[in-house]
């Protein structure tokens, strides 16, 4: 189970470069869920850490029903030179907007790379907002060649993803996405009490950031050691758990 950390800034980035985390996921928290980070931010991320054995990921944001402006968006991060480009299917309820979205979107990737992975991100609360569900949004993202599917929480006011939907939803939704041979990425306030329960449900990716963070929440700088200690306890799971 890969653990991705979402940092703001390449200062953030640095800190946390020689951590062991597998995935660092460049983010702009002021624009939501999914907030998409300036390019030139980015650029500097993935420049310094390929240099110490980190991927690098980047959010396109919360994205409205706009085809062409995510495809357009996901084109920029592909040049960028991340790993994995996230589209957060927000501003749309339905299986055919879904897959109108992420088909483009994984075009333009490839005009720039063959090698990353293309996520289709849905959100884990979709049912406070009127959102796409779960099933629809694995079957676009299986029908638009995704490489990776993934729950997040669009919504930030402390509750997670177990508190969104009920245990065996998240297991149905896992266990349909690697039917169809995606890999599966769950986020949305993960804490240090959720990793045994992640560890039996096995993601191929987590996701995270204020549980790493010095303060109460998302909006705060991310701690080294928090990080650290993290990824300790996630790999001494793996490790019982095998």
């Amino acid at each position: 189970m890969k653990v991705l950390i979402s940092p703001i800034s390449l200062e953030e980035a640095t800190s946390i470069a020689d951590a062991g985390v597998d995935i660092i996921d460049i983010k702009n928290v002021d624009e939501g869920s999914l907030g998409a980070q300036f390019p030139w931010i980015t650029a500097e991320v993935v420049a310094f850490i390929s240099r110490h054995g980190a991927i690098a990921s980047a959010t396109l944001g919360d994205l409205p029903y706009k085809p062409g402006t995510a495809a357009l968006a996901a084109l920029g991060a592909a040049h960028c030179g991340v790993g994995y480009i996230k589209a957060g299917l927000y501003g749309l309820n339905t299986y055919a907007q879904a897959l109108d979205m992420m088909d483009p979107i994984r075009q333009a990737v490839r005009m720039v790379s063959n090698d990353a992975k293309v996520v289709a991100a849905g959100y884990a609360d979709y049912r406070r907002f009127d959102g796409l569900n779960t099933t629809d949004l694995v079957r676009a993202a299986k029908e638009s060649h995704c490489d990776v599917v993934m729950l997040d929480t669009a919504i930030k006011d402390g509750k997670t993803i177990f508190d969104a939907m009920a245990l065996n939803e998240i297991k149905d939704f896992v266990g349909m996405a690697k039917e169809m041979n995606l890999f599966v990425a769950l986020a949305g306030s993960i804490k240090v009490d959720h990793i045994d329960t992640l560890q039996s449900i096995r993601p191929e990716i987590i996701g995270l950031r204020g549980a790493v963070c010095d303060g109460p929440d998302r909006r705060s700088r991310i701690s080294v050691e928090k990080t650290k200690s993290f990824l300790r306890l996630v790999r001494d799971g793996a490790a019982i758990a095998s």
